[in-house]
């Protein structure tokens, strides 16, 4: 199948396939299957955290449930904010996640399995009723625990930013001129993200082949944000007569000259 995948981008695109041919076979593989509910609570704690410190909660939070495992959705539910907190969540991290929990309960998160039965678009919109969890991460879960073929994310900076490296521009394309470009790579632009991946990897280390063609990216208009009109300042009857008066002195000094 991964041979496939590369047949079709290689022949869609010839930057593509340069950047296939220096970083080889596709190999990404969906982790294996666990509950939503673990996926995005481990989604939320990663929220403006690095790895380690997100990882550091995570373990805070596994230890605070006494059971040795994930936390289910009844305790965190239960579970006092403060004791949340004490794990090292932010207020807005357990407002996030006790939502979570509680559309857990009512099934507008569900199991592994009846994901998988939905489509991509589906799961998005479900998911990201959750206070906290954006397309984002969605697409993420997409990607890694769903293992679906045709995810672009397009406002990921590792994607936008090994485009930009890959293709040679100088600025990162707009999110919607990449999705324009990204139509040719359907129905496989999981795999082409995974390459636009290992393309800022290998631009950091210096062995990015140059792009095959050079590229014009179309502009995107930006909206003009319409300037509120300064309401009209009362002029004074004093001042109206002042500056209607203006003229006739100046003719007056005109005369005096003469």
């Amino acid at each position: 199948m991964s041979e496939h995948i590369v047949r079709h981008l290689s022949a869609a695109d010839p930057v593509m396939a340069a950047l296939i041919s220096a970083v080889g076979p596709y190999a990404l593989e969906a982790d294996e299957a666990e509950h939503p509910f673990q996926s995005l609570a481990h989604a939320i704690a990663h929220q403006q955290l690095n790895g380690t410190a997100a990882a550091t909660i995570l373990r805070r939070l596994v230890e605070a449930c006494g059971e040795g495992c994930f936390p289910t959705p009844e305790w965190v539910l239960k579970t006092p904010a403060q004791r949340l907190r004490k794990a090292g969540f932010s207020f807005a991290k357990v407002a996030a996640l006790k939502d979570l929990a509680a559309k857990t309960l009512t099934n507008v998160v569900p199991a592994h399995e009846v994901l998988l039965e939905l489509q991509d678009e589906e799961i998005v919109a479900r998911l990201t009723q959750v206070r906290g969890i954006g397309r984002w991460t969605v697409e993420m879960l997409l990607l890694f625990r769903l293992g679906r073929p045709d995810v672009l994310p397009i406002d990921d900076f590792g994607v936008r930013a090994g485009f930009r490296a890959a293709y040679g521009l100088k600025t990162l394309p707009h999110p919607k001129v990449l999705a324009a470009f990204g139509e040719r790579w359907r129905p496989y632009r999981s795999a082409a993200a995974w390459y636009l991946w290992r393309a800022l990897e290998l631009s950091r280390a210096g062995t990015l082949p140059e792009p095959a063609e050079k590229l014009r990216m179309p502009r995107v208009k930006r909206r003009r944000v319409a300037r509120k009109k300064k309401p009209m300042r009362k002029r004074s009857a004093a001042r109206v007569a002042a500056k209607a008066r203006k003229p006739v002195r100046k003719k007056r000094a005109q005369r005096a000259r003469r």
